[in-house]
């Protein structure tokens, strides 16, 4: 198994007083060697054997999860920068209640790869089954968990009593009619409750300095935009950004060079299907010393991840490009790229409607052409009279 505590003491025996052996930190490797209810006596890689309690552990199938993070992190493209608000536990599903076992701590640098939105009140899976220590000594593996007691046979009923006479009512006694107030309440009871509403949560797949992935709430993460650029979002939520280029500005009297950004903007509100649903370049106004928007697309559904990269576009040289998936009103997903040749950002066409676009061409160029000169007649043409008389 593997520690998911920061930090936890190796006891030498379970009970209140104990002493401490030994320390494990979080990831490292131990094996199990023993079950005692909820204390686990453990072995570590330095052969240091101890007791530790099972809630600081988490099983081989947990840290192959957290692996699988990691490999598949290593194809994704980063989407921003950020620093974590608070020390925050990494997850292996987006979820308060998925398995967790690295730890970030407070103003520690990561790299957003992935967003995800789930259910706040979603029901918690079941607990995965403890794993059979073979050869352990004293308790046997398992027996710590809880065993369902075998069902009881049903008594036999007891038999009845004769009922104790009751008096007979008076026959002026009328039975009670319930109003209409206590009708209208009971019918208000017996109505199904409404299920509460989902509460949805926003999560970030993220990577840190030493290559552990793993997922964490958004909330609690600060993107790490620069302020310049920070400032233009008009009340909406930064997703991602990327510097596309940079450009070179004489700021007091010394040369910088200048990146201009490529931003993903979506409604400030957790839960929703796409993760930005506007995108926006910004170049720099060397002369002015300011941002400036080039281009801004917005109203699409737009998803991770967004790659940016160069190309070279005949005429224009090597310029930068971004690509960007969103969903077409027919539902499909699409891959658009852009291509940005100073402040001007266009959009690249595919190979498809290059095609399209040169079978167009030619064929009004087809179209265009003069007609073939046709044979001269052998007759000779006639002078035709004037209508006006000569005077």
């Amino acid at each position: 198994m593997y520690v998911s505590a920061p930090e936890t003491s190796l006891r030498d025996r379970v009970a209140t007083m104990y002493s401490k052996v030994g320390t494990v930190h979080n990831g490292d490797r131990v094996d199990v060697l023993e079950r005692q209810r909820r204390f686990v006596r453990v072995r570590t890689d330095a052969g240091v054997e101890g007791w530790v309690e099972q809630r600081s552990l988490v099983s081989q199938d947990v840290y192959d999860g957290f692996q699988k993070l990691v490999q598949d992190g290593k194809d994704q493209n980063v989407q921003a920068h950020g620093t974590t608000r608070a020390e925050l536990n990494m997850h292996l599903t987006p979820s308060r209640d998925g398995e967790r076992l690295y730890q970030l701590k407070e103003g520690e640098k990561v790299e957003v790869l992935k967003r995800a939105t789930t259910d706040k009140n979603a029901p918690k899976p079941p607990p995965p089954p403890k794993p059979a220590v073979p050869g352990a000594k004293g308790q046997p593996a398992g027996k710590d968990q809880k065993q369902t007691p075998p069902a009881q046979p049903a008594s036999a009923p007891a038999p009845s009593q004769p009922a104790a006479a009751q008096p007979a009512p008076p026959a002026s006694a009328k039975a009670p009619v319930p109003s209409a107030s206590k009708t209208g309440a009971a019918a208000d009871k017996a109505k199904p409750a409404e299920p509460p509403k989902p509460v949805m949560e926003d999560w970030y797949l993220v990577r840190n300095s030493a290559g552990k992935v793993g997922w964490v709430l958004m909330r609690m993460i600060d993107l790490d935009v620069p302020l310049d650029i920070a400032q233009y979002a008009e009340g909406q939520r930064i997703l991602g950004y990327f510097v596309l280029n940079t450009v070179q500005e004489t700021i007091d009297d010394q040369a910088k060079q200048m990146p201009q950004y490529l931003v993903l903007l979506n409604e400030p509100k957790d839960g929703l299907a796409w993760d930005y649903n506007q995108i926006r370049v910004f170049t720099r106004n060397r002369n002015k010393h300011r941002y400036e928007t080039a281009y801004r697309e917005r109203n699409l559904e737009g998803y991770f991840p967004v790659k940016t990269g160069h190309a070279v576009f005949d005429k224009e040289g090597d310029l930068p490009t971004f690509t960007i998936r969103k969903k077409m009103e027919d539902g499909q997903m699409v891959d658009v790229t852009y291509k940005m040749n100073g402040p001007i950002v266009r959009r690249v066409p595919t190979p498809e409607e290059l095609a399209a676009q040169k079978a167009r061409h030619d064929a009004g160029a087809s179209a265009r052409q003069p007609a073939a000169a046709k044979p001269a007649s052998s007759k000779p043409k006639t002078k035709k009279k004037s209508k006006h008389k000569q005077h």
